[in-house]
């Protein structure tokens, strides 16, 4: 009997004890949900190519050999369709174009990755028929720019890829090599996509 009587002793102590607590110790147990909220407010860039989707005309410039102090570009005119995969967290870019340098074909797979909140573009030439090593990046305020390093002609550089003026009927694309630890950069790469009204 003794033992219950302790118990239910404990029990009501603890009871009081949570009832009267200062208002303290309620606000340290509040702050998660603070936290809580200012992550959710994080920006989630998983829709950022949903205004690419579609039938695109594309006027295209290269550098035919970049970091060389070569000025010689070549031009391409042709089209670019872009189709949304899973629910707009991936898409797929399909670009075929034509100029006095040949034809080019081009294929590029953007996955988003929902832990990062980065998107990973992977190009792929159908000359070459493999994905080249992605660039990786977001968009900030109406802009995306995406970087990754790579050997090219035997030397370690780092690769730019821009995509700005971003507007519902047209956006531009500009590639950049840098050779220097990106104090400098080179454009070689500019294509500049219409959309093409159905």
């Amino acid at each position: 009997m003794r033992v219950l009587r302790f118990i239910r002793a404990c029990l009501l102590t603890c009871v009081l004890g949570c009832l009267y607590q200062p208002p303290f110790a309620f606000s340290q147990t509040a702050a998660p949900r603070v936290n809580a909220q200012s992550s959710a407010a994080v920006r989630d860039g998983q829709h950022d190519f949903d205004f690419e989707i579609g039938r695109w005309k594309t006027h295209l410039k290269r550098l035919l050999n970049p970091l060389t102090g070569s000025t010689a570009w070549v031009e391409y005119d042709g089209t670019t369709m872009v189709r949304k995969v899973w629910n707009g967290r991936a898409n797929l870019v399909e670009l075929v174009a034509d100029g006095p340098a040949g034809h080019f074909q081009g294929l590029s797979l953007r996955l988003y990755n929902p832990e990062s909140r980065q998107w990973s573009l992977n190009f792929a030439n159908a000359n070459s028929g493999a994905m080249a090593q992605p660039t990786i990046g977001e968009f900030k305020n109406g802009r995306g720019e995406f970087f990754d390093q790579e050997t090219f002609n035997g030397r370690t550089i780092l690769v730019r890829f821009v995509i700005s003026d971003i507007t519902p009927n047209s956006c531009r694309f500009e590639q950049a090599f840098s050779d220097d630890e990106g104090k400098t950069w080179e454009v070689n790469w500019i294509a500049t996509d219409t959309r093409v009204k159905d």
